[in-house]
């Protein structure tokens, strides 16, 4: 099943990065981004990926090619430095699709870019690659061809420290509660589509306005709620949380090491 990764978004709230470097590729850890990422879908058995380029399109281009997969892995060095024997791979069998698809697109703009790509792939995986969980991927996907829809998407609570607030007309304050202790849930980022997606999809449209709002009246989107761990990386400190997680050596969202493997 192939993976479309939409990684050309200028990242204007990661300012700190976003002027050099494109957001998959801010660092985590040892490894940018977009590199958990993949490791996650890899782990599941998805290793088929297009990426949907924009914003520094050229370094992303030139990490994978340039990319070692001994500084990721075990390896054994012999024959004065010569030889380099990787004992654990994480790279070899993943086959990548590099497709520019604009500057300034919109994430629905990108996917419509990419449809010649998936001609023969009646169900896709996609994702905005802002966002890292510790989802069962195979529960998303069960959870789609259950009930049998166009699309699915991974719902989550709200991690941010806004408070909600009930105004009346007249501007009095008639309710507040912190956003986590609400019952809202938002869109996670992580998606399962029919190829039907296309059907609801216009050439200029933004994903989630257009589409989705065809897809519900016409009952076709589906969404799995999960309570387990999700986290984004809009803004340095949310950055930073994912990096204290990791320094930690156990990120919830590194399920390929559960098992004591890479």
């Amino acid at each position: 099943m192939k993976i479309v990764l939409f990684c050309g978004g200028l990242g204007m709230r990661l300012r700190e990065y976003s002027d050099t470097v494109p957001k998959p590729l801010v660092p985590v850890g040892d490894n940018p981004l977009i590199w958990h990422l993949m490791k996650y879908y890899a782990h599941f058995g998805h290793k088929d990926f297009i990426l949907c380029l924009g914003h520094k399109a050229e370094l992303i281009k030139k990490y994978f090619i340039d990319y070692q997969e001994a500084l990721s892995c075990d390896f054994v060095l012999s024959n004065g430095g010569k030889n380099v024997e990787v004992l654990n791979r994480d790279f070899q069998d993943w086959r990548i699709t590099f497709v520019d698809t604009g500057i300034r697109a919109s994430v629905g703009e990108r996917l419509y870019a990419v449809r010649d790509y998936l001609a023969e792939e009646e169900v896709f995986l996609a994702n905005y690659v802002d966002g890292l969980t510790d989802l069962n991927l195979h529960t998303l996907i069960d959870h789609f061809y259950e009930l049998g829809k166009a699309a699915c998407f991974l719902a989550v609570r709200p991690t941010q420290t806004f408070h909600l607030v009930d105004v009346d007309d007249d501007g009095y304050a008639l309710g507040i509660e912190h956003i986590s202790d609400s019952k809202s849930w938002m869109n996670g980022g992580f998606f399962v589509f029919n190829r039907k997606i296309f059907d609801f999809l216009g050439p200029r449209e933004e994903l989630v306005e257009e589409p989705f709002k065809r897809l519900i009246q016409s009952k076709e989107l589906v969404a799995y709620r999960h309570r387990g761990f999700w986290a984004c990386m809009d803004t340095f400190k949310e950055k930073q949380q994912l990096e204290d997680l990791w320094e930690t050596g156990n990120a919830p969202w590194q399920v390929w090491l559960k098992n004591g493997k890479m």
